[in-house]
């Protein structure tokens, strides 16, 4: 995936009631819904969504962070991206 040129970052916090993937800043955010795969990047409207079974690639300045979910929630807001998992 093509990420836009920009200075902005997302915040991302991914967590399950037992772990925490991932905390930090991040460039995009992929994940599944009833919908399909959709990205969260910088500047994206307030957002929230019910996750379906699948993976979340969250894209780092380093390498991505990959990881399988069976449900969840997703929220965004002010470039703050929210992950609620396996609950």
């Amino acid at each position: 995936m093509a990420l836009p040129q920009t200075n902005e970052k997302l915040k991302v916090i991914a967590r399950a009631p037992f772990n925490v993937y991932y905390e930090g800043d991040a460039e995009a955010v992929t994940a599944t819904n009833r919908v399909g795969k959709f990205d969260i990047l910088p500047a994206h409207a307030d957002f929230f969504s019910i996750l379906s079974p699948g993976e979340i690639i969250i894209e780092t300045s380093s390498e991505p962070i990959v990881f399988n979910v069976s449900n969840g929630i997703v929220t965004v807001r002010d470039n703050e991206v929210m992950l609620f998992v396996n609950i």
